[in-house]
């Protein structure tokens, strides 16, 4: 079966390379600013952006099996996305890394010729670990925040900013590849 990743985020790629998928990955075609929230939880948001993601590209590979992915902080109800800029960053690290936050990736699978439309979500506990000044500020100097949710990538940042997690690993990092394995494991 042919897979496209609607998606062109090198960590999503890099996951599903290293997990041996063969796969092409497309841009979604579509402002996610434009697209209006209508679920009442974060967890559904991300579901929401998976599904607009994944059928913005599938018309053009009605065969292919295309899966899209979102990625969203929830700090205490609200949503934390990417930072537009420095002083975004440092604001929302500043917020992340005082308490515990969860990470949440709403995964969708789409196969126009067979009708399947597949939606699901990963929430994941991310415990942080209180960063000093100087850690803020090489942080956000660095702009490794750039492009990612939360303003941090966790394979980027590690043990010197994170105390422990409770869920999966691979969700925190924008692809929750147990939960996308059991579904094309199902699909089979």
């Amino acid at each position: 079966m042919q897979i496209v990743l609607a998606s062109t985020s090198p960590r999503r790629r890099q996951l599903l390379t290293e997990a041996g998928y063969a796969f092409h990955a497309v841009s979604p075609k579509i402002d996610e600013s434009a697209i209006p929230r209508t679920a009442a939880t974060i967890r559904g948001y991300a579901e929401e952006l998976a599904v607009a993601k994944a059928r913005s590209v599938a018309p053009d590979f009605p065969d292919a099996l295309v899966i899209g992915a979102d990625t969203l902080c929830d700090l205490d109800g609200e949503v934390i996305g990417k930072a537009a800029d420095k002083e975004t960053a440092e604001r929302i690290t500043r917020r992340l890394f005082s308490k515990p936050h969860l990470v949440i990736t709403g995964l969708a699978l789409i196969q126009f010729g067979r009708g399947i439309e597949i939606v699901r979500s990963e929430v994941t506990t991310v415990y942080p670990r209180r960063l000093t000044e100087s850690q803020i500020t090489e942080h956000v100097a660095s702009g490794a925040w750039q492009g990612k949710a939360g303003a941090y990538a966790i394979q980027e940042v590690g043990d010197a900013f994170v105390e422990r997690i409770e869920g999966s690993f691979t969700n925190v990092m924008g692809m929750p590849m147990e939960l996308l394995g059991q579904l094309l494991n199902d699909l089979e």
